[in-house]
């Protein structure tokens, strides 16, 4: 279930890095189901849209506009709910409007572009951590093993016909560093290509491709 909100304009300069600050607030809404952190995240959400640069900070002068999905309706709904008793953000903004966003028709759509960019991360066997995108062969058999773990997390079949991968023909793909609690992460932002059972593209719009969604990463739309 997806739902599009709507904000005021911002009071404050929008620093580069608020991504954290989008979390804090999911965190304060999803209220007492905050179990659901340090999970398997099975909900992702978008960046702002709409926004300016101004003096080496960002400006929502008509408001911005981003979503929230989740796999689970019934958290979507607690939200909702949550949102309108406290619709305060961050910079002097608030939600001004939510709206229900209407699936589109899985059958007839293979490509889907990012809301966020999509991180790819594995952990080595020395401990360490490697990150790949849309330039490594790798990329599309993690992003595969990644949404088939969210399934069996959410109790859902394998779907043998699943396929995952970048479409590297996209003229404006780009590798965007995002630092996150002092963590450099290169992420792609680069459409998608899934193949698959229309209610597993239905599952990926929801939760997200590739790693940490849960904190800002790997929403499509």
């Amino acid at each position: 279930m997806r739902i599009i909100l709507k904000t005021t304009t911002n009071t404050f300069p929008v620093p580069f890095d608020y991504q954290a600050k989008m979390v804090g607030c999911l965190h304060k809404w999803i209220g007492t189901k905050n179990e659901l952190h340090g999970k398997i995240s099975l909900y992702s959400f978008s960046w702002l849209q709409d926004g300016v640069v101004v003096k080496s900070a960002l400006s929502f002068p008509h408001g911005a506009r981003f979503f929230i999905s989740f796999y689970d309706e019934s958290v979507v709904k607690d939200i909702i709910r949550t949102i309108l008793d406290d619709p305060a953000m961050f910079c002097g903004m608030e939600i001004r409007d939510i709206t229900l966003a209407p699936a589109p028709d899985f059958s007839k759509r293979d490509l889907y572009y990012c809301g966020s960019p999509i991180l790819i991360k594995r952990k080595m066997e020395d401990g360490s951590f490697k990150q790949f995108n849309f330039n490594d062969a790798e990329a599309s058999q993690y992003m595969k093993e990644t949404l088939v773990n969210k399934m069996h997390e959410a109790g859902l079949e394998d779907d043998e016909t699943l396929a995952i991968h970048f479409d590297t023909s996209y003229e404006k793909k780009k590798l965007k560093l995002i630092h996150y609690h002092d963590i450099g992460n290169k992420a792609s932002l680069c459409p998608v290509i899934i193949h698959g059972k229309p209610e597993t593209k239905h599952f990926a719009w929801e939760v997200g491709i590739g790693n940490s969604t849960g904190i800002g990463f790997g929403a499509i739309y």
